[in-house]
This record gives structure tokens, C-alpha cells and sequence, in this order.
């Protein structure tokens, strides 16, 4: 993407929320900042609405101006999913696109649960964690372009638009598997045996991708042109991960311990570990200010983290049940499973967050 289109869609959102709040939106304000937090960095007030029940990721795409929200209802079979199309001001769905049905005789679909964007060739693509694959879709049409097999029990997804290269993490039998981002044939197999890779993150500059290894508290670091993975140790059952600015540096959510691990990645070893709260679920962060941002489920907060000093920030309350954070240009991005909606929808928080 040419940072023309980038700084359109940043210039656009700040002016179409300051419009909307101003105007008397009707969205709900949770009301979680402090007075300090001009001062301190921590978050502005937040905004939240009723989405969908079942409420998983969200990844938000530059090119279109749009969040992508994946929701999957239940246990298998699967019949109540959608892939969402929100409107990161206003956080109301735009459009919703059900997955194909798999199964006739259940009215089993292709479930979504991960998600990352594709800017540079307009897709999304999706974990299909019960049906062991990961598809698709035409972010201009909503059209589920592929669903590609041999993902066993596929979890998260990354895009590296450079390499024309999508990583998915195989849960199930402790793989990482690359795609071409046009032609959607597979790449590349990494597995790391009794591993359970999870959350993913790329380093753009240098094509290496990084799984939180939920079974064995390490990260897993496949480099582009490597014979064998590297394990560099983390916290307890790490279940999302993210990088500093430089790449230098690993965040890891551990969900078992509660923390998140501050893992200096050239020596191989945690830094830091920063106890965070219950249940920690995921990780993103500000790349404006350096902090890391985890949501804790069991606790129902979300922790920004100043991983330089190895101290928390803030922990602000959010809805019930967090499952995922992701920062875009200053604004984090909370989908929860609270079943808080007036039809006991999952809520989707938006916060500002201060330099």
C-alpha cells in the first residue's frame, strides 16, 4: 500500500469519529479512562457496540477503511458463522458474509475464526479451525475466492504483502504453513514436533515469522531460507505474540501465567515478564508509543504495558470475556464474548490511544 492511500484512511477516521461523537452517536461510552490519561499515554474513553454473538478477531484493512470481524457460534457442527465487514467509526456492520455449508445434512458451514488482511491484493483471509483449513475471501465482493487444505486445526493467520506470503499456524500437529498470496498454492511447512503454534506475527523488514508455542512456553522463529526453526523461551502457555517497532523484541500473552513476557529476541531470552491478569488472551501494540497492549478473559480488563520499564501503565475494565486486541493507527480494536448485546450479541470496544 503507498503511504498516500495510508495517510487518506488515517485523516478519514479521525475526522468521521470526531464528526460522529460530536454529533451524538449512539455509540455506548464504557467510560474507562482516567483523568491521567493526557499525562500517562494510557487509553482515551472507548466506545462500544453490539456486533454478532460469537465474536472471535478482527484485523483492520487500510485499503478499505474497514475492520474484518470473524464470529463462529457453538460447537460442531458449526451452522451460525459470519465474516463481518465493520465500520471502524461508526462500529456498525456494513456487511456480512456467511461462509459456505459444508455439510448437508447438519447445515455445517466453513466456520471463521482467525483473520488477517491482504491490502496489497484486496483479500482476507480466515482460520477455519474445525474444518482444518484457512480461506479466502474478496475484500470488494465478500466471495470466498479458496479455502486451502492441510491445516490441521488452523488457528491464526499473517500476512507478509512483500513476499506475497500468508503464514497459518496448524495447532493441531505443531506446523507452520506458508501460501502464495496470488496463486493461494501452499509454500512451506515448519513443524516443530509436540509444539502447539498459535498466535503469529511477521518482522516485514526481514520475512521471519514468529508462533507463540502454546504446549512448550517458547516462541517458534522461522527465517526465510533456515533448514530448522529456532525456539527461543517465553512465559507460561503463550497464546498470542507480537514485535516491537525494530523487530528486536517479542511480546508474548501467556495465557497460564498470566503475564507478558518481554523476550529480547537477538539473546535469545525474557527480559522481562509483567504480571498482567487472568487469563491472558492477546497482545498488540502501539507502535506510536511503544506500548503493549494484552486483554486478560478471566479478569476482563485490557493492560497497556510500558515494556521498556517492565511496568503497567493501566489496566482499564472492558466487557466480559475479551478475546482479542489489535492497534491500528493509535486506535485499539476489543472484541469480547460477553453476550452483553441487547440480543446477547458479543460487543466490539473501540479506544483512542494517547501518544
Amino acid at each position: 500500500m503507498t503511504s498516500t492511500i495510508r495517510r487518506a484512511c488515517r485523516t478519514r477516521r479521525t475526522t468521521a469519529i470526531a464528526v460522529s461523537l460530536a454529533a451524538g452517536s449512539t455509540l455506548a461510552s464504557t467510560g474507562i479512562a482516567g483523568a491521567d490519561t493526557a499525562r500517562t499515554g494510557s487509553p482515551a474513553p472507548a466506545a462500544s457496540a453490539p456486533i454478532k454473538q460469537g465474536l472471535y478477531q478482527s484485523a483492520y484493512s487500510e485499503r478499505n477503511d474497514a475492520l474484518w470481524v470473524t464470529s463462529s457460534v457453538g460447537l460442531p457442527p458449526v451452522t451460525d458463522s459470519a465474516l463481518l465487514k465493520v465500520d471502524p467509526d461508526t462500529l456498525r456492520v456494513e456487511k456480512a458474509y456467511t461462509p459456505p455449508v459444508t455439510d448437508a445434512a447438519t447445515g455445517a458451514v466453513e466456520a471463521v475464526y482467525g483473520v488477517a488482511v491482504d491490502d496489497e491484493h484486496n483479500t482476507v483471509w480466515t482460520t477455519n479451525t474445525r474444518d482444518n483449513t484457512v480461506a479466502v475471501y474478496s475484500q470488494h465482493s465478500g466471495r470466498r475466492l479458496a479455502t486451502l487444505p492441510g491445516v490441521n486445526h488452523a488457528r491464526e493467520v499473517v500476512v507478509d504483502e512483500r513476499r506475497d506470503t500468508v503464514w497459518a499456524s496448524a495447532f493441531g500437529d505443531g506446523t507452520l504453513v506458508s501460501f502464495d498470496s496470488r496463486t493461494f498454492k501452499e509454500k512451506k511447512r515448519v513443524t516443530v514436533p509436540g509444539s502447539g503454534p498459535t498466535g503469529l506475527a511477521l518482522n516485514e523488514r526481514t520475512g521471519t515469522v514468529y508462533a507463540a508455542d502454546h504446549n512448550g512456553g517458547r516462541i517458534i522463529e522461522a527465517s526465510p531460507g533456515a533448514e530448522s526453526a529456532r525456539l527461543v523461551p517465553t512465559g507460561e502457555g503463550p497464546l498470542s505474540i507480537t514485535l516491537s517497532k525494530n523487530g528486536r523484541t517479542a511480546y508474548t500473552a501467556d495465557q497460564t501465567a498470566g503475564t507478558v513476557s518481554v523476550v529480547d529476541l537477538r539473546k535469545g531470552a525474557v527480559a522481562r515478564s509483567v504480571p498482567v491478569g487472568g487469563g491472558t488472551k492477546s497482545v498488540a501494540v502501539d507502535r506510536r508509543s511503544g506500548h503493549v497492549l494484552a486483554v486478560n478473559r478471566t479478569s476482563a480488563t485490557v493492560t497497556v504495558v510500558d515494556p521498556r520499564k517492565g511496568a503497567v501503565v493501566k489496566s482499564v475494565a472492558t466487557g466480559a470475556n475479551p478475546n482479542h486486541v489489535q492497534v491500528s493507527n493509535g486506535t485499539a480494536y476489543v472484541v469480547d464474548k460477553s453476550a452483553s448485546g441487547p440480543a446477547g450479541e458479543d460487543r466490539l470496544t473501540r479506544i483512542g490511544l494517547r501518544r
